[in-house]
This record gives C-alpha cells, structure tokens and sequence, in this order.
C-alpha cells in the first residue's frame, strides 16, 4: 500500500501487518461512510434527526476537513488549503458543519473524495518513513504524534461518524445496515 496508485484496501487483513491492518481498517470505515451519505439530493443530506444540528452534508464536509487537518497540516505542516484557509473560525468554531447546509451534494461529495485521495497519498508517502515517523506538530506538552497515532485516531473518528451516519441516513429513506454491498 505504500504506492499512492495502488487499490486501497478494502478491510484489515484477517491475519496482516501492523501497516495492512490499520489501513485496511480505515478504509473499510471510509467505504462504509461513503455508502451512508452516497446518493442522496441536497434535502437527503441536509436531514437532521430529533435535536441534533447534524447532517449527512455535514458530515461529508466534517470529515474532508480532519483528512485534510490531520494528514496535510499536522502530519506534513502543509499550510491549509481552500477552503478551510477562507473560513472565519473565530466567529464559527463549526464552520464547516454550518456552511454544508449551502454546498450542493456535488461539491460535498467532491470535497470529500478529493480529501481522501490526497490523504492516501500523504499516508502512502509518509509510510516511507514507517509508523513511527512523527508528526509535524506538536502537542502543547510538546510530543508529536507518530504516525500510528494518527492513523488510530482516524479510524476512531470515523467509527463514531460511522454511527451518526448510519442514524441519519435510516431516517432519510430507511437504508440500514453494517457493510455496503458488494460490487
């Protein structure tokens, strides 16, 4: 998987490297997340459920914002790119929550897609260095997160968005499930 052309996996070896493993099980939850917010007009992804502000739009824009975050600003010190270099953070700490409301559900899904391929690549380069290659930023105790780390903490984030979309996209127009089908 170090080559950024090759096929990403699509789920952790049953008995694979450390490497393999954790990639592996980072795309089997993009896969899994691309099929909950997958095909839906702009009234799908702007659905939102009892209390909650959150939405499949939402989501999609969310998490092309911690790809972008963790793989190109904090692991690379990449300076961060459009659009997250346009928003007014101050003012709105949940931007990109908020302004997915006005993207079309092209550009979400655009945005996101475009944000993993670029996250894949930076992991796949990186991966040169092994998963202890630490991050260009630090903590404010002053450690640097390995790459490992990372790669951890990304799955986790997705595992827990994972779940809201499958809520959210139950509510939309009833697909349930734990894996997309297969092709």
């Amino acid at each position: 998987m170090n080559d950024a052309t090759a096929e990403p996996l699509r789920e952790p070896p049953v008995a694979g490297n450390e490497v393999d493993t954790l990639l592996g099980s980072l795309e089997r939850q993009r896969r899994t997340f691309a099929w909950k917010t997958g095909g839906l007009d702009a009234a799908g992804l702007n659905t939102k459920i009892a209390k909650s502000t959150m939405s499949l739009g939402g989501l999609l824009k969310h998490l092309a914002l911690v790809e972008d975050d963790w793989f190109s600003y904090k692991l690379w010190g990449h300076e961060r790119a459009t659009p997250w270099n346009r928003a007014d953070w101050d003012s709105d700490p949940d931007w990109e929550w908020h302004s997915a409301a006005q993207d079309s559900p092209e550009h979400l899904y655009r945005l996101w897609d475009e944000a993993v391929a670029r996250s894949r690549a930076l992991v796949a380069q990186a991966l040169d260095d092994g998963l202890d290659r630490p991050a260009q930023f630090v903590w404010s105790d002053g450690r640097s997160p390995s790459l490992r780390r990372m790669l951890a903490d990304m799955i986790e984030e997705y595992a827990r968005h994972v779940g809201h979309a499958d809520l959210l996209r139950e509510a939309v127009d009833g697909v349930v499930g734990e894996d997309p089908p297969q092709p």
